[in-house]
């Protein structure tokens, strides 16, 4: 059985590309500079247009004020939505397929670096019935340690032999 892994791989800012990082994602520099000035233009056309229609309907100025900013905050979140739309993120996602092989030798490692993987026995019921939905449980139980001397085998198949 294998598993299908998603992987999103942000392609690497270069020195001639006009791409930068933002919050770990990577983005066009003009692109972001266009949703800011959308999303500048957005939120005070909002407050103002909302302070304006406020002035004289509100029961004193600063209230009329801070129900304009209220409006100011949404048009703030308006400019993402249509910021957000407008540019797509430049993600790549590449769809891999997990093989047995994959699998031993990410339960190798981690019985190296943590000093073993636990028995399947210990488990309570509920984690063992998750591990079984998810195709892990066989993998689980029929797996064999290597020794912290022993390089893990690249094909599975020597493992048993």
């Amino acid at each position: 059985m294998t598993d299908r892994i998603d992987r999103v791989r942000a392609p690497a800012p270069s020195v001639g590309d006009n791409l930068a990082e933002v919050w770990g994602d990577i983005v066009d520099r003009t692109q972001l500079a266009k949703a800011i000035a959308i999303g500048t233009g957005v939120s005070l056309s909002t407050y103002w247009i909302a302070g304006w229609f406020l002035a004289g309907r509100a029961s004193t100025p600063e209230i009329g004020r801070a129900i304009a900013m209220l409006f100011g905050i949404l048009g703030c979140v308006g400019g993402g939505i249509i910021g957000a739309r407008l540019f797509k993120p430049k993600r790549v996602i590449v769809d891999e397929t997990a093989n047995a092989a994959w699998r031993i030798a990410a339960l190798d490692q981690l019985n190296l670096e943590r000093g073993g993987v636990g028995r399947i026995e210990d488990l309570p019921p509920v984690a063992a019935a998750e591990m079984k939905e998810v195709g892990l449980y066989d993998l689980f139980a029929n797996y064999r340690p290597c020794t912290k001397g022993q390089q893990a085998p690249a094909n599975p198949a020597e493992k048993d032999a």
